[in-house]
């Protein structure tokens, strides 16, 4: 859907995100502050027209922000806008 050219066209990756210091758990939270392209993010969340899925779930039915990620968790990002 688009979102791959942020990346250099690289559709999968594999990434270590530290925690904050006297965090326990790693949330999607973390997860965009790691990835912080203002073209992706607004804010502290994504931008209007990406959707999230969890392990193929969307991350609305799983707390947004709030959602743990475990590790071999797979996070994906979908584009939902199309051009004209």
């Amino acid at each position: 859907g688009g979102l791959e050219l942020f990346c250099d066209s690289q559709k999968i990756h594999r990434v270590n995100v530290d925690l904050p210091h006297g965090e326990d758990d790693l949330t999607m939270k973390h997860l965009l502050s790691w990835v912080r392209s203002e073209m992706f993010i607004k804010g502290d969340t994504v931008r209007p027209g990406v959707l999230v899925l969890v392990n193929d779930c969307d991350w609305e039915l799983s707390g947004q922000l709030e959602t743990t990620i475990k590790e071999k968790d797979v996070i994906v990002f979908i584009s939902t806008l199309h051009g004209g």
